[in-house]
């Protein structure tokens, strides 16, 4: 992960970004970029994600470091703990109402997650549901009797 971290700095230097730091926790393979500059904002952090998403997985695939996250300014990591505060309430709803409940479109990652925190509920069952962009997870209560 050490070639990827040099790699990933000689990359963020040719932006001329005021400020980036680069940590790489090689236990969860994730490596988190931090940029201060005006360019990086809440409105296109989702895009700048992307790409750097894109351009590092495939000098880690170059590497032959495997599969990674990329997280930029916390973004991700904050995102997770969002779609994980989502399914929660999700299944509360669900269970409470005993009626399916529809969660807004997400990725194929938080969809993932989503699946993973309920899946421990003997009492709900999940599913995605949708083609594409607007492809969503559905709680569903399960009745016992």
């Amino acid at each position: 992960m050490q070639n990827l971290k040099i790699t990933t700095v000689k990359l963020l230097s040719f932006f001329n970004f005021r400020e980036t730091d680069v940590e790489i926790n090689e236990e969860i393979k994730r490596i988190s970029l931090r940029i201060e500059d005006e360019i990086v904002s809440a409105k296109n952090m989702p895009i700048l994600i992307g790409s750097f998403n894109q351009i590092l997985k495939l000098i880690a695939k170059k590497y032959d470091e495997g599969p990674i996250v990329v997280d930029v300014n916390n973004y991700h990591q904050e995102r997770e703990k969002l779609v994980i505060a989502l399914a929660k309430a999700g299944a509360k709803k669900a269970a409470l109402t005993q009626n399916d409940v529809i969660l807004p479109p997400m990725n194929a990652f938080e969809r993932h997650l989503i699946h993973e925190e309920l899946s421990a509920r003997p009492d709900l069952k999940t599913e995605s549901i949708g083609e594409g962009q607007s492809r969503r997870v559905v709680v569903k209560f399960i009745d016992k009797f």
